[in-house]
């Protein structure tokens, strides 16, 4: 970087006082933190506030002023200072980094509490990062089994509009600055939540967001053609003899989405590389393609321009360019990720949408490789090895094929988003069969994509995907055996869906909302309801209530009784039902129906009598009760869940090898083998685990048989510690299961002469 970027970068003439370049003070206090990787501590802040220059002038690229302004708002010039502070430390060398490490991310924390800032209830007058701060929260996590909190996104998003912020278009997944958004608190306030959970052996895991940014400053900076700030993003200057091919742009708003027609004029011409292979949140009208065209806009050097910027998501979330020559976007990334881990003093990070990364022009008439590219690995992997290196663990949501999960999970994240399970487990559940969730489980590791390296989770604020790109896309001509006869994957996806929407939404359940093309908004309560044929919220009485709950856990037992990380949301552990549409109608009225399943929940009845969030979110309805309302009840959800919690975590599960999913006696039924050796496969004295599920709400009972079972051993009851049966010379046994119902069993020496009973009988939930 020459001497002026680099004055550009580091200089602030935002009308505050830039601040001294800090000596950067990192420690590893191993005798405070003796289970954790050694990683950055928390560090003063990167600067001081944001306070807007009082200027009337124009704010566009002939103000200097507020070019100035802008470049102290901007990621970029963050990131240039904090690499300064970081470069030539001997703390950059203490940890390795290569490779990812899931069981040593698992090591760290293995059950996760998800948060999403904009639905949490507080106490008055409490924000967001405080409230997670509290150490009657962290208590109550740590009773329940809870060792971690994924916070969410909580940096300031959405965009900038002259000198004005601009709301977020995605959830705050839009981010324009490393600064806390103070609707969700202050940065010591997240130090904070770092310190308390370090007091309660638990970890703090942000986001960061590599796909792409907001229009925020650092956006508005590209546009005016600012030193190398175009370099972020994929963007191209069209001439201004070409702009007749590009869509007007109305007053007020400051870009349109191309049509297909413009954009294959534009690639045509050379201008742009064309259609992606796919259009992620396709609507018509709305977002026909991957591109968008800006209005004209000023740049610094007085030159009118309009540019065409690539997004694979909204909008207002223009894509990052990792190949660029000055590196720009990945300056960004790096310095975002090294803020949230040596600045703020989390343990983790969430990589979103980093499948997106890399984009090429493809061969005449075929779409432009933009998914499972090669780049997309190579920037994984310098991400993932940066924040291993300074002691941290990464985990991505990458929702394509098993063979790109697994391929960047070799050289990127520790730990990946299970896309491949969840829909499946929702199927079973939906039809009362597990033959999907099977194929699912078994492909994954005839792949290679090991449970282990998964985060198994329950609801998130996404919606159900049902997108089964692994089958639909390069698996779509591949032949399957499915309900008796031969399919292809396209037609193996096709049919995952349709049952999936007949038995989830419309009739069935007219609270259940479907989102785009990629899947369905609804919470785990109202999946488990409109399973049960309860077709509006207003049928959902108290008299429903345990059978939901009996099945909650269920899902909640498949995803902890097996090795990798367990997630789970506030709406889980509150039992919450999707708000009515009508109230939510501004938000969704352009198609996103997924806010219907992220409303408002008090976890710690903080305030009983709040009917929104502080960010304004309504307030949904809980089945199950507050937490320490439910930490007083033995037949609670939550007591439920710390039964099943404690047997994983007793057993170690979580760092075991998933070594068969065998067929099963009952449609109904699902088993899963585990042996429980932390990873060792040389362990020979290693125990053989067995998780038996039964996802219908009738009792069923047949034989579980597998190759891996030896002969003579008991089965015993890990609940109980009880002997319950024996392994047949068949290698089988045989269970009895009452509705939703589940069993933890381990296969080991018989301690008396009796082998025990010749069925077991399975655990009612509580």
């Amino acid at each position: 970087m020459t001497q002026q970027d680099t004055t550009a970068a580091g200089d602030r003439t935002d009308g505050a006082e830039a601040p001294e370049a800090a000596e950067a003070q990192i420690t590893y206090d191993e005798q405070r933190y003796p289970a954790r990787p050694q990683r950055l501590r928390p560090r003063a802040q990167l600067r001081g506030g944001t306070r807007r220059a009082a200027d009337p002038r124009a704010a566009d690229g002939s103000n200097p002023t507020y070019v100035q302004w802008l470049v102290g708002q901007s990621m970029l010039a963050d990131a240039d200072v904090l690499s300064r502070q970081l470069s030539g430390q001997p703390s950059m060398w203490r940890n390795p980094y290569a490779r990812p490490d899931a069981r040593r991310a698992l090591a760290t924390a293995s059950v996760w509490f998800t948060a999403y800032p904009i639905s949490l209830i507080t106490a008055p007058g409490e924000s967001f990062l405080g409230a997670l701060g509290s150490d009657a929260l962290w208590e109550a996590f740590q009773r329940i089994g809870i060792d971690a909190v994924h916070t969410g996104p909580v940096k300031r998003a959405g965009g900038l509009s002259g000198w004005q912020e601009t709301p977020s278009v995605d959830g705050h997944f839009d981010r324009i600055s490393t600064h806390i958004d103070p609707l969700f608190g202050q940065e010591e306030e997240f130090r904070r939540v770092c310190e308390v959970a370090d007091s309660h052996g638990g970890s703090v895991i942000d986001d960061i967001v590599p796909g792409h940014t907001g229009k925020g400053a650092d956006f508005r900076l590209a546009e005016m053609a600012y030193r190398e700030y175009p370099g972020i993003y994929h963007m191209v200057e069209i001439p201004e003899e070409d702009w007749h091919l590009l869509p007007e742009v109305p007053a007020g708003r400051d870009a349109v989405n191309l049509d297909a027609v413009a954009e294959k004029e534009l690639a045509d011409r050379g201008y742009i590389i064309g259609a992606l292979q796919r259009v992620i949140f396709y609507a018509p009208g709305v977002k026909e393609t991957n591109w968008s065209a800006t209005a004209p806009v000023a740049g610094v050097d007085g030159t009118v321009r309009r540019w065409v910027y690539l997004h694979y998501f909204k909008q207002g979330q223009p894509s990052i360019n990792w190949l660029d020559p000055t590196f720009a976007g990945m300056r960004l990334v790096i310095g975002d990720a090294l803020h949230s881990l040596g600045d703020l003093g989390t343990h983790g990070l969430r990589l979103d949408a980093n499948g997106f990364l890399g984009v090429e022009k493809s061969a005449e008439g075929l779409p432009a490789w933009s998914e499972g590219h090669p780049l997309s690995h190579a920037a994984n992997h310098v991400i993932a090895g940066m924040v291993r290196k300074v002691g941290g663990f990464t985990f991505q949501e990458l929702n394509l094929t098993m063979e790109d999960i697994r391929d960047t999970g070799r050289v990127g994240a520790d730990l990946s988003y299970d896309f491949v399970n969840r829909p499946a487990y929702h199927h079973a559940l939906a039809t009362g069969d597990t033959e999907f969730l099977r194929l699912t489980l078994r492909t994954s590791l005839e792949t290679g994509v090991e449970p282990v390296t998964l985060v198994h989770a329950l609801q998130n604020h996404d919606e159900l995907t049902y997108e089964l790109v692994h089958w639909a896309t390069l698996h779509c001509a591949d032949t399957y055996r499915f309900r008796g006869r031969d399919v292809t994957g396209a037609e193996l996806a096709e049919t995952v869906r349709a049952d999936l929407l007949r038995h989830l939404t419309g009739e069935a359940a007219d609270y259940n909302l479907v989102f785009t093309t990629n899947g369905i908004a609804c919470t785990t309560a109202s999946v488990i309801a409109a399973t049960q044929g309860l077709t509006t919220l207003d049928a959902i009485d108290e008299e429903h209530v345990e059978n939901i709950r009996r099945a909650h856990l269920l899902m909640a037992m498949f995803n902890a009784w097996q090795p990798g990380v367990f997630a789970l949301s506030g709406w889980d552990l509150t039992g919450t039902l999707p708000v009515p549409a009508e109230q939510v109608r501004e938000l969704i009225e352009t198609g996103d129906t997924r806010w219907v399943h992220r409303g408002a929940h008090d976890l710690m009845d903080v305030a009983p009598e709040a009917r929104t969030s502080a960010s304004g979110m309504p307030r949904g309805r809980s089945l199950y009760g507050s937490l320490p309302e439910q930490l007083e009840s033995e037949t609670s959800f939550v007591a439920g869940l710390r039964a099943v919690l404690a047997t994983r975590r007793e057993h170690g599960i979580a760092c075991a090898s998933q070594i068969d999913v065998p067929a099963v006696a009952h449609p109904g039924m699902l088993v899963m083998v585990h042996r429980l050796d932390d990873g060792d496969a040389t362990r020979a004295d290693a125990p053989v685990q067995v998780t038996v599920l039964n996802f219908t709400g009738e009792t069923i009972e047949g034989t579980v048989h597998s190759e891996a079972f030896t002969p003579r051993l008991a089965v015993v009851d890990a609940s109980t510690g009880g002997e319950i049966g024996w392994v047949d010379d068949l290698q089988s046994f045989g269970v009895w299961l009452g509705p939703y119902a589940g069993l933890f069993l381990l296969l080991r020496p018989p301690t008396g002469e009796d082998g025990g009973v010749d069925d077991v009988r399975g655990l009612l939930t509580p």
